[in-house]
């Protein structure tokens, strides 16, 4: 065999994969949060395009419609991991973003006839067409990354997260400014949304095998890397609950996972509170240091991505090695700067924010720490595990403002934000050090193909195969585009 053969080419199919994916991640990051910016368009005409409908909505009535799209999100991660190895990362991640499309489209019609009600409701339903989308970005890398290449493709395409949340910000906030106004960020994210789904239609593939656009060499270099049986892609595999709900290192994982979120729910959503309420400062109302933190959060991801490929490459580390240290940095830096914020006063407003970006900064190292974890663990699983994990962190953002609300009494008590800011610092603190012990990178026994199909033989699903005048066994497997 030639270099290239046996290295792939330098660009190919599995790269447009991964570019498809950074761009779906992207749009349905958009269409999530554009609804703060959404929000105060609608409330305050003024600072925006006052040739609009303006509402009068409550902070209680506000609240809701900011975390509605929650109540649908959690329902559909574990369906979505399902769903996924049913039918094909293809047809139901298309199904899931065109949905939340339709959403985004939908809601200055909802708005327009129900109020904030209508606006909770066409967000629970944009929660449940996106909650299907992260299991199957997970599954869809496990089955287009070569192992040397799982970290490189898998980083860079969840840098779609930054770069969504900086898009979100900035596009919602001139399109609300513009001619269109605060509908047109909604028809904006139907559109990007739409768009998406016709790239996706024509370039994406469940996998190597059935793109129609793969080289032979490709082809070859990513299904030889993967070491499954010749009729993989026929089979679904059965699925080893028990093994998988009693793994040490998948809990390690859910685990870690959940004090990620808590600690980055409080930098994101607390720490401006506490500014404006402690430190006397309205970050809101300042968009370059609205988006500071965000913007050092894409940039630090770009820099994780290339020290991991440089340490990779020269075996300096091995993958279980490269998570823990990156996880670590990710965790345990912003576990200092939340403690050292609490400290400042009005007269350190430069330093909070510059402690705030550097924990927001530091703490992107998390996905290549933790989050693709699902894939080492399981590749052929990737997207049950993932289904399971992100069903547990969403719960996370819905109860770290109750706990908030229940600790802090008045804005502006110090001592009552180093305590919410304190339990972020313990959970990130001792987070990391579950993953640190229980965690590893190793693909687990449970992950063979023929794990339960060994033991309990009735369990494996055949490939259908279609004869005249024959029938099919099992369940007809069909697609949804």
């Amino acid at each position: 065999m030639t270099a290239e053969t046996n290295k792939g080419p330098v660009l190919g199919m599995r790269h447009v994969q991964a570019l498809l994916i950074f761009l779906n991640i992207t749009t349905v990051f958009i269409g999530r949060l554009n609804v703060g910016v959404s929000v105060v368009a609608m409330t305050n005409a003024e600072t925006t395009n006052p040739d609009f409908p303006e509402y009068n909505w409550t902070e209680a009535e506000k609240s809701y419609i900011l975390s509605s799209f929650f109540w649908g999100y959690i329902l559909t991660q574990f369906m979505g991991g399902y769903l996924c190895k049913r039918y094909g990362v293809k047809s139901v991640m298309f199904w899931g973003v065109f949905g939340s499309g339709v959403c985004s489209a939908l809601t200055p019609l909802f708005i327009g006839f129900g109020e904030w009600q209508a606006y909770c409701g066409i967000r629970v339903l944009m929660g449940l067409a996106q909650g299907v989308v992260f299991p199957c970005i997970h599954q869809h890398l496990a089955k287009w990354s070569p192992p040397a290449e799982r970290n490189r493709l898998g980083g860079l395409s969840h840098t779609g997260m930054e770069c969504g949340n900086v898009s979100a910000m900035f596009l919602s906030g001139m399109i609300a400014k513009s001619a269109i106004g605060w509908p047109g960020i909604s028809y904006v994210s139907a559109g990007l949304a739409f768009f998406w789904c016709a790239l996706w239609f024509v370039f994406a593939a469940n996998n190597a095998m059935e793109s129609r656009f793969i080289g032979e060499a490709e082809l070859h270099y990513i299904e030889s890397s993967l070491k499954h049986s010749e009729d993989h892609h026929k089979t679904v595999i059965p699925i080893p609950w028990m093994a998988i709900f009693t793994s040490v290192p998948f809990l390690a994982l859910t685990v870690v996972r959940c004090c990620e979120m808590w600690g980055l729910s409080t930098l994101q959503a607390q720490i401006p509170a506490y500014m404006n309420g402690v430190l006397d400062m309205d970050m809101k109302s300042n968009a370059f240091f609205s988006a500071l933190p965000f913007l050092a959060m894409w940039i630090m991801a770009y820099v994780y991505l290339i020290t991991a490929d440089v340490l990779l490459a020269g075996n300096r580390l091995s993958l279980t090695a490269l998570r823990k240290t990156f996880n670590s940095m990710a965790f345990w830096i912003p576990c200092v700067t939340l403690i050292g914020i609490g400290f400042l006063d009005q007269e350190q407003k430069s330093l909070a924010i510059a402690l705030m970006t550097i924990g927001l900064g530091f703490n992107s190292g998390s996905t290549i720490g933790s989050s693709l974890n699902t894939i080492d663990l399981s590749p052929n699983h990737a997207s049950i595990l993932m289904g399971i994990v992100n069903t547990a962190v969403t719960l996370v953002p819905m109860v770290t403002p109750l706990v908030v609300g229940v600790i802090v009494h008045e804005d502006k008590n110090r001592g009552e934000w180093q305590i919410v800011f304190i339990i972020a610092a313990v959970l990130f603190f001792v987070g990391n050090c579950v993953f640190l012990y229980f965690g590893t990178a190793v693909s687990q026994p449970w992950d063979a193909e023929d794990y339960l199909i060994a033991k309990v033989p009735d369990l494996a699903i055949p490939p259908v195969i279609h004869e005249a005048g024959k029938g099919s066994e099992g369940p007809p497997k069909k697609s949804l585009i």
